[in-house]
């Protein structure tokens, strides 16, 4: 009998990850990336045997196909993938393929913003409380690898939109949206419901056995739910209490109200700052809440988790001066909620490469809180000329070293400099983390 043929397409964590589950279950495995491997990737293909190609697509390797998994990066636009579907091959993403070999129960989360520390600090709790859980989506390690050679009871799962589009019989357990805001909208026809109804895409062939979490004050959310025939309970959080909110702020104490369990916890005990980590920690607590973990081993969780690498991360205090490094926020609405949890005078640096911003978003949070903006990047026209008149003090900059130098020059004893792009990172570096690395470094060195 034939062996099933299983291509797939992008040779990152995801890719690599889909080829070994694929060659574990016995299918004939071919791996085709169009760029260059990292050596880690490369070796783990050579060593289990798995038959690869790099810098290029042989495309009589690959339409001969019986299931292609392709790299969430890589858009259903391209001309290979639009072969692929037009010969009526199954195009999946990895995380739909891994599903298909485990019976563990799922814990996914998406968003436009704070889906990675909510999975972080889902998992954090779930760990702590002494679950088999394992970490996977856009952060972790590859799902389908973890179903091959390390299995758990439990994933915790961050979902990209992108993830989302190649995903069909999947099934969430608990499927948490925290927002949706203009993100990626190049890849969706430049319309936020193509993007809202791919984010919704976590909702399908759930039951009444599981759960669906999300942030009742997004409007695009609230429009979607109202259009949405799910059988799964609804569980809402937001800032006030409305009939049906299932965890929300009530005099300075956060109460989460389920039909599994009615707990409390005041928001001063809770180790994450700002409004948009409070959201976090309401969906990761009603999570945990809906796995049945005690409330004191989920409030314990709470108070002693730690933020996410560069998202909101301090890095050090020079001459009075906080610096906080939030390189991760690579939109406007994620600066946002940077901004509103800032309490001192900030010196702001933006820019980087420009996904079609509005900044006019942050406009009132610029006016009440930012005293000098430090523009950095290889074009900072649009940003220059948007503030130019809303701060008293506006720099134009083109590398890391200069940002930091005039933040250095224009904060004072109290200040805060905030690096909080609102931009992507690709003029001037690899990548957020490159960016963040690169400007704890710089910080670093104003101390010697």
């Amino acid at each position: 009998m034939k062996k099933e043929r299983v291509v797939i397409l992008g040779g990152g964590e995801s890719g690599v990850g889909a080829a070994v589950l694929a060659k574990d279950k016995g299918k004939e495995v071919f791996l085709s990336d169009s760029g260059k491997l990292s050596d880690q990737y490369r070796h783990v293909l050579e060593s289990e045997n798995i038959e690869f190609e790099e810098g290029g697509h042989t495309p009589e390797k690959i339409l001969n196909a019986d299931i292609v998994i392709k790299s969430p990066g890589i858009p259903p636009t391209a001309p290979l993938v639009k072969e692929i579907m037009a010969k009526g091959t199954p195009v999946l993403s990895e995380i739909e393929y891994a599903a298909a070999f485990t019976n563990a129960k799922m814990v996914c989360i998406t968003g436009s913003n704070g889906k990675t520390t909510t999975t972080l600090l889902t998992y954090h709790i779930l760990k702590k409380a002494g679950m088999d859980v394992g970490l996977a989506g856009n952060v972790g390690k590859s799902l389908a690898l973890q179903v091959a050679r390390d299995p758990h009871e439990v994933y915790v799962i961050e979902l990209s939109s992108f993830q989302l589009e190649n995903m069909y019989r999947f099934k969430a357990n608990i499927a948490v949206i925290m927002n949706i805001t203009p993100d990626h909208l190049d890849r969706y026809d430049n319309k936020m419901e193509n993007y809202a109804a791919a984010k919704f895409r976590i909702l399908q062939n759930q039951t009444k056995e599981d759960y669906f979490i999300y942030w009742q004050d997004d409007p695009l959310i609230r429009k979607q739910v109202e259009s949405v025939q799910g059988e799964a309970m609804r569980l809402p959080f937001g800032i006030a209490h409305e009939e049906d909110s299932a965890a929300f702020l009530d005099d300075g104490i956060v109460r989460f109200v389920t039909p599994m369990d009615v707990w409390e916890i005041p928001r001063n005990k809770i180790s994450l700052c700002g409004l948009h980590n409070l959201y976090n920690s309401m969906a990761a607590g009603l999570s945990a809440t809906v796995l049945n973990i005690k409330n004191e081993k989920i409030r314990e969780s709470l108070e002693d988790f730690e933020a996410v690498e560069h998202r909101l991360e301090y890095v050090a205090t020079v001459n009075g001066v906080r610096y906080v490094n939030d390189s991760k926020a690579t939109n406007v609405n994620s600066t946002w909620y940077a901004l509103e949890s800032m309490d001192t005078p900030v010196v702001l640096i933006l820019g980087g490469k420009d996904k079609g911003n509005d900044y006019s978003e942050i406009l009132p949070l610029v006016k009440e809180k930012v005293k000098a903006i430090v523009a950095m990047g290889l074009h900072n026209e649009k940003i220059l000329d948007f503030f130019k008149d809303e701060v008293s003090e506006i720099r134009d900059t083109h590398s890391l070293e200069d940002a930091v130098a005039a933040c250095h020059e224009l904060a004072e004893n109290g200040d805060t400099v905030l690096l909080s792009p609102c931009c992507a990172s690709f003029d001037l570096f690899k990548s957020y983390e490159d960016r963040g690395q690169q400007f704890k470094d710089a910080v670093k060195s104003l101390h010697s």
